[in-house]
């Protein structure tokens, strides 16, 4: 892996798709559970699987199927999921009655028979309302298609208080509900600090919040489903889902702080106590550094953080000074992601941050740093390259948090 191998833009090539399961059984056929740490340990058990849960599986599977490949005639489907045309017809007739699909019309024949209908998701009929609260000075809203696309904006200023900073984010909320203009399907919020399975902020000290059931008083104010997680893991799911990722990538974001997100086979990582991913208090070297806001010397994001890092541009006497300065920094982050590549075999490392600060010699130096820190047989091939979703990637990662948990599509 060379300097020359750091990339801009999405990986098309690369990406991988969902394979998704055939179609299961609706009777009581057992099944064997396994898949979570704790099951295996106590050895596997055989678990039902409900009628119930089958079809919520196939139905999701015709959503996700519809999602990535668009339009297609119910035999079509039927082909492609491996589900029986049975099945397709009544889960079809199903989703068109709860608005989610629509028919488009007959298919121009191309042969004998009769000519198909085609059916698709509805992709005008519903809106995604996103929220990206890892800004510096604002809080970002954006109204989404189910495709990802921002049809309009929000923002409101981020207070400093605990109180005040909650407040501004409901009503930045309310202001989109009141914008959308078409059914919402949920709302997704990207949030600093770390984030648990229930939607609440466990630490956001940007914010003084603790034990924050952001998701809860959302929902309570919205009678909306609300979706929270950390922002970066919010921006690593918008990679996968839009940028063309593959299944093992890290996202490192940085902003006012310094954190990533990562997909492991092709599932999203949180950890134990749902702090994967954060890199930016990990010390980067015994050799000193700047004092870091926590009280530590030398974590990244003393080194990495877009504040501190064009701070000590702005301090360089020279241009050879500013370069160096950027050489450092993309050293130090490689330094953290060296010890991730060698224990997740990631493909590819996308930068998420601004471009004139972390394209160009600061990603040079992190993918050097990383092949000389890593097994060059093996991670040689990593590439390091700047998403092509700017700086609407948490927004769009929100809209997938949605689709995922409304619709079962990622």
């Amino acid at each position: 892996m060379t300097a020359s191998e750091v990339q801009r833009g999405s990986s098309t090539e690369s990406a991988h798709t969902l394979t998704a399961p055939r179609e299961q059984s609706s009777g009581s056929t057992d099944a064997v559970a396994g898949g979570h740490a704790t099951a295996q340990r106590r050895g596997l058990r055989r678990v039902k699987v409900l009628p119930e849960h089958a079809r919520a599986h196939n139905r999701s599977l015709v959503l996700q199927t519809l999602f990535h490949d668009g339009a297609m005639s119910r035999a079509d489907l039927s082909r492609e999921t491996g589900l029986t045309r049975v099945t397709i017809s009544d889960l079809v007739a199903e989703l068109i009655g709860d608005g989610l699909v629509a028919e488009l019309g007959i298919r121009e024949a191309s042969g004998p028979g009769k000519p198909a209908m085609v059916v698709d998701l509805d992709r005008a009929g519903h809106r995604i309302l996103g929220i990206d609260l890892s800004g510096p000075d604002t809080f970002l809203g954006a109204i989404l298609t189910i495709d990802g696309d921002i049809v309009a904006r929000h923002e409101v200023a981020a207070p400093r208080g605990a109180e005040d900073a909650r407040d501004a984010v409901i009503e930045l909320a309310r202001r989109l509900v009141a914008d959308a203009h078409a059914p919402v399907l949920g709302v997704g919020v990207g949030a600093p600090g770390v984030v648990d399975d229930r939607g609440v902020i466990l630490s956001a000290p940007n914010f003084g919040w603790t034990q924050l059931p952001l998701r809860s008083i959302l929902e309570e104010a919205l009678a909306l489903p609300v979706l929270v997680a950390n922002d970066a893991n919010a921006a690593v799911l918008a990679e996968y889902t839009f940028g063309g990722a593959g299944d093992d990538v890290v996202l490192v974001k940085v902003g006012r702080g310094v954190g990533s997100g990562l997909v492991s086979a092709g599932q999203p990582m949180r950890g134990a106590h749902f702090a994967a991913g954060e890199i930016g208090h990990v010390t980067v070297g015994t050799d000193g550094g700047p004092q870091c806001a926590c009280g530590k010397v030398g974590c990244l994001e003393a080194w990495l953080s877009v504040p501190a890092l064009t701070a000590r541009m702005a301090d360089a006497k020279t241009p050879a000074d500013r370069d160096q300065q950027l050489r450092d920094a993309g050293e130090r982050l490689g330094i953290a992601l060296a010890p991730i590549v060698g224990a997740l075999d990631v493909s590819e490392i996308v930068l998420s941050g601004p471009d004139e600060l972390l394209a160009g010699l600061l990603a040079e130096a992190t993918v050097e740093t990383i092949r000389t820190r890593t097994l060059a047989r093996f991670h040689d091939g990593v590439r390091v390259r700047m998403t092509a979703q700017g700086q609407d990637i948490v927004l769009r990662g929100a809209a997938v948090m949605v689709l995922s948990g409304q619709l079962g599509v990622s």
